[in-house]
């Protein structure tokens, strides 16, 4: 058995896992906000979806990993090691970015105000997710 492919598995699966508790939490949080609002007679944001879909893209970014471990043909060892920790950051990126979006969807239902500040913050922590991809690119050389 190639541990290899245990580091491509662990690309895809942590930053998967990730991508999908921070989408759960800040699809809860957009849900709830849209309830208040519509208690409130107030409009509902739509663009709550967009915090709620952000840590998606931490999926793709691991599965481009697991992609680039399978082409580089390195060492066992490193692609086990790279596909471990970067599958890990990029899902924990995932996974503060769902609750950064689930903040930003709770503030904007109540306020109706700050929206580019709030995917700034997003943003931001989605740039952990892509400066572990290619630092990981790097590492395989």
């Amino acid at each position: 058995m190639d541990i290899g492919f245990i580091g491509m598995a662990a690309a895809l699966g942590l930053s998967a896992a990730g991508s999908a508790f921070g989408a759960g939490f800040a699809g809860m949080s957009a849900v709830g906000a849209w309830k208040k609002c519509y208690a409130a007679g107030k409009p509902a944001p739509f663009i709550m979806i967009a915090f709620a879909g952000a840590p998606l893209t931490q999926t793709i970014y691991g599965f481009l990993l697991m992609n680039f471990i399978k082409a580089a043909g390195c060492d066992a060892g490193l692609a086990l090691g790279v596909g471990l920790f970067g599958g890990l950051a990029i899902g924990l990126s995932g996974l503060f970015q769902g609750k950064c979006a689930a903040a930003a969807s709770d503030a904007l239902g109540a306020t109706g105000k700050g929206t580019a500040n709030y995917f700034i913050v997003v943003g931001i922590v989605e740039t952990v997710a892509l400066f572990t991809l290619v630092f990981s690119l790097l590492l395989l050389g």
